[in-house]
């Protein structure tokens, strides 16, 4: 995973940090250690922190414009926490921190999960062959099965979100936060909002979702096997219905024959012969279930409208100064695009 170096925005006091750990962690020495930031992400921020003879990730948010429900350090620590003994896919978490004087506000440290994480082309040296990629694509279909099925009481996590209802609370939340987060540059998603608040079905069940569950969120444990040994970012789980954790995946699931503003979008390697069309993931979904679909476009529809807000929310960030970091200068041209796929697919009638 490329790191960089921490740009001066997202800038902490590495002494402190470290006197911090060092009374939660054994065998990290006397010395500071040395910190590096992840670039990807548009939402918390992770750095690498290299100590001599191991790297830990601190998990931090940004500072500036944040909705309200995220950003919360003390959920995602615990859900990775409670979910380690019973979905295996998780780093490991070492310690919590709320004082405010170390930091700002809460983070976490975790072990860092060793591999491969693919994002937007294959690195150097590393092909995939139609069957590798194939293979790959139902591996990520079935680790997100694997998820949806985690007994959330065994795993103390019953209490994570408020159950029934779900849809009707994530339409409703993202249309205001897309409004609130709006630009004199983007249009307003009118019609695309009525139409999800109009065509809501039924929920399909209530289970832990991930919530942001992507090809470049998942570890694999090398170029040979490509078996996915981690997923990271959690900071958005909670309990709802897994097939609109499915619509909002495969926003980001960019394949071969799309248009050429969404090949533009992509950031992972989902384009490449043999990686699964977006129709052939949902029937492996599907099948691996049992649960019945239905509509699809509502799902697809809601995916791509989130997926707007979520880019709208950081591009406003960026043009009322909060972050300087330029990935989010021409996020509101995507936006529009994505008011007008949206369209598109609603004007496709029922299949």
């Amino acid at each position: 995973m490329t790191t960089v170096e921490v740009r001066e925005e997202d800038a902490f006091d590495v002494a402190a940090v470290h006197a911090w750990l060092t009374a939660k962690v054994d065998g990290l020495g006397d010395e500071p250690p040395h910190v590096r930031q992840f670039p990807g992400g548009a939402s918390n921020l992770t750095y690498l922190l290299t100590y001599p003879d191991r790297e830990l990730i601190l998990r931090r948010p940004p500072a500036g414009h944040k909705a309200a429900s995220a950003h919360d350090m003390r959920r995602e620590y615990r859900v990775q926490h409670a979910l380690k003994p019973v979905f295996p896919y998780v780093p490991r978490m070492l310690a919590f921190g709320d004082d405010e004087s170390v930091l700002g506000g809460d983070f976490y440290v975790m072990e860092k999960l060793e591999g491969l994480i693919l994002r937007g082309d294959l690195p150097a040296g590393l092909d995939l062959s139609a069957d590798q990629a194939r293979e790959l694509s139902g591996k990520v279909v079935d680790r997100l099965v694997d998820l949806h099925a985690v007994d959330v009481g065994k795993a103390g996590l019953a209490d994570l979100g408020k159950g029934a209802g779900y849809v009707e609370r994530q339409i409703r939340g993202w249309s205001d936060r897309y409004v609130a987060a709006r630009t004199d540059n983007v249009g307003d998603f009118a019609e695309v909002r009525s139409w999800l608040a109009e065509n809501q079905p039924a929920e399909v069940k209530i289970c832990l979702i991930h919530n942001d569950y992507r090809l470049d969120n998942l570890v694999l444990d090398g170029p040979a096997t490509l078996n996915i040994t981690g997923v990271l970012d959690w900071e958005m789980a909670t309990l709802g219905d897994p097939l609109m954790e499915l619509g909002s995946m495969l926003a980001y699931w960019v394949q071969a024959d799309d248009d050429d503003v969404m090949k533009a979008s992509r950031r992972q390697p989902t384009h490449l012969p043999g990686m699964f069309t977006r129709e052939e993931f949902v029937a492996r979904y599907a099948e691996k279930t049992g649960l019945a679909v239905g509509d699809w476009r509502f799902y697809e529809v809601y995916g791509l409208f989130r997926l707007a807000a979520v880019l709208q929310q950081l591009y406003r960030r960026y043009r009322e100064g909060a972050t300087r970091n330029p990935a989010f200068k021409n996020f509101w041209q995507f936006v529009g695009y994505l008011d007008w796929r949206c369209r598109e697919i609603i004007a496709k009638g029922s299949v």
